[in-house]
């Protein structure tokens, strides 16, 4: 999946900023985050909102070729976010066609709304306050979380937007708000269209591309 994401800049070195803000910027996830893109490809940095270290956002955030936003607590990320105006700068970089990606909290975040377990241990619910880039509702982790599936399709159901699933390993490709293809980095991942048909909820599977081994 980076080696996708890093052929569509079209750039041999990208600039690629992580934003760890879902996990109160932790040590660990800033380390993964770094690992996962390879430094002889990426010219890699952070935005740390906590222990700030980025004072204009809007234009380093600009400044990206890829914004790559971790996961963790989406309601808690989303909150602190709109205290900096992150928001208002991350819009502001996906106009200007800055790829913005992320898994789990950073694939959620660019919807209207979704799943998330933001408010209990234990315990999936709707989250309705996302960026609101992407029209419509998401669900991650579709086929990695026994109560996600259930629950989406319930929402769904009973009012909630239509929208998007996603299984692990699993990424669709927006230009805009148009879907452009669907990827896969595992045999079996895919992207659901989940939509409400006479008071129940039909999912239809968008076929994807696996990615070649690297």
């Amino acid at each position: 999946m980076v080696a996708y994401l890093l052929e569509l800049t079209g750039k041999p070195r990208a600039r690629v900023a992580f934003i760890p803000t879902a996990t109160g910027d932790a040590s660990e996830t800033l380390v993964n985050m770094y690992a996962r893109f390879p430094a002889e490809r990426t010219e890699r940095s952070h935005l740390a909102l906590f222990n700030r270290t980025v004072d204009d956002i809007p234009s380093y955030l600009l400044s990206q070729d890829i914004i790559w936003v971790g996961g963790g607590n989406t309601a808690n990320m989303l909150a602190v976010w709109r205290v900096h105006g992150v928001d208002r700068a991350l819009r502001a970089a996906w106009e200007a066609g800055v790829i913005l990606t992320g898994g789990s909290a950073g694939s959620l975040c660019w919807f209207e709304c979704g799943t998330t377990d933001s408010f209990s241990l234990s315990r999936l619910a709707p989250l309705h306050d996302g960026l609101g880039f992407l029209p419509g509702s998401h669900c991650p982790h579709y086929d990695g979380e026994e109560q996600r599936r259930p629950l989406y399709h319930a929402l769904i159901a009973d009012g909630f937007p239509s929208g998007y699933a996603l299984d692990d390993d699993a990424a669709i490709h927006f230009e805009g708000q148009e879907v452009r293809e669907v990827v896969s980095a595992r045999e079996g991942a895919s992207a659901y269209r989940v939509a409400c048909v006479d008071g129940v909820a039909i999912e239809t599977r968008l076929e994807p591309r696996v990615l070649p081994a690297t």
